[in-house]
């Protein structure tokens, strides 16, 4: 039987080398298992249509369900190392996915690391204030509310371990890159969809997929433990100049101007939602301890 003292512990040698197990292995974390070396790669797959294209990547598929928490059972002592990137529900303001992945991981020994990808909208809304790690988070969106409950649930996690576990939350913004479904601001400008006008336009950030990925792949080596992360490119720009930045790249119109009065009658509530935050996030931890060096600085870098 695996050893409960140590991570690799008395196992036979095919299981010596680290292990890795994905949660939530969508776009990022794709790109996150095609870049190990020396590692073994597991993910968890609720779609069994699935199963094929991972163990194409060299992956190696464990179906189970993060809201079925008994089909987690296998996870317990699996992997020297966990990322996770599944998001919580649509509803509530609780993240029962993590609550049950943790409790899981709590059967027997801890992985080394555990990293969790959030979302910078657990700090609200900073009115275009510079944003730092240590800033108290304030979600004002029950979206936001349901992140800072997981990332309670992994720091809770690692305290219940002593902290042997080195849980790193990762705060992420928009995510772009023109290989990503919907990873570019292309068919919003096709639909002529409306910004804000000056006055009441907000600061937004953003990081490219591939250099979020390789966040996260430092992260498992080098994050700290219980520390948040801001992770995010060096532009800080207002929405409606990305937006024309985007137009002049794709050759496209630039999307009309509107005062938020307008924007609260003409769009949906969750267009509103991303128009109702502005902040500039502080990526000084980033570079500084995961020493990640961007590859896509600005966002006009890897739009095209």
């Amino acid at each position: 039987m695996p050893s409960n003292q140590t991570p690799l512990g008395a196992l036979p040698s095919r299981f010596k080398r680290e292990r890795l197990l994905i949660i939530g292995c969508g776009d990022v974390g794709v790109r996150v298992a095609r870049v190990q070396r020396h590692v073994r790669v597991l993910a968890l797959t609720s779609n069994a249509q699935r199963v094929a294209e991972l163990r194409g990547l060299g992956v190696t598929p464990l179906i189970g369900n993060l809201d079925a928490p008994r089909t987690l059972q296998r996870l317990a002592g699996l992997a020297t190392r966990v990322l996770h990137l599944a998001p919580p529900p649509l509803q509530g303001n609780t993240d029962p996915r993590t609550l049950a992945l943790t409790r899981a991981l709590m059967q027997r020994t801890p992985p080394r690391t555990l990293v969790y990808g959030s979302t910078s909208g657990v700090y609200g809304d900073c009115e275009g204030a510079w944003v730092s790690e240590q800033r108290l988070v304030n979600p004002a969106t029950p979206r936001a509310q349901r992140r800072v409950d997981a990332e309670q649930r992994v720091r809770h996690y690692a305290r219940l371990r002593s902290h042997a576990v080195r849980v790193s939350m990762l705060r992420i913004p928009g995510i772009y890159a023109p290989d990503r479904e919907g990873g570019t601001p292309r068919e919003r400008l096709l639909r002529g969809t409306p910004v804000l006008q000056v006055a009441d336009d907000v600061f937004t950030n953003h990081i490219h997929a591939n250099d979020l990925a390789r966040a996260c792949q430092l992260a498992l080596w080098r994050g700290k433990t219980q520390r948040a992360v801001n992770v995010n490119d060096d532009s800080q720009m207002r929405m409606a100049d990305y937006f024309d930045m985007a137009a002049a790249l794709y050759g496209l119109p630039t999307p009309p101007r509107i005062s938020r009065a307008q924007a609260q009658t003409d769009m949906s509530a969750m267009q509103l939602s991303f128009m109702s935050e502005s902040r500039r996030l502080v990526n000084t931890r980033m570079k500084r301890e995961l020493r990640l060096q961007l590859r896509y600085p600005q966002v006009q870098d890897g739009l095209v």
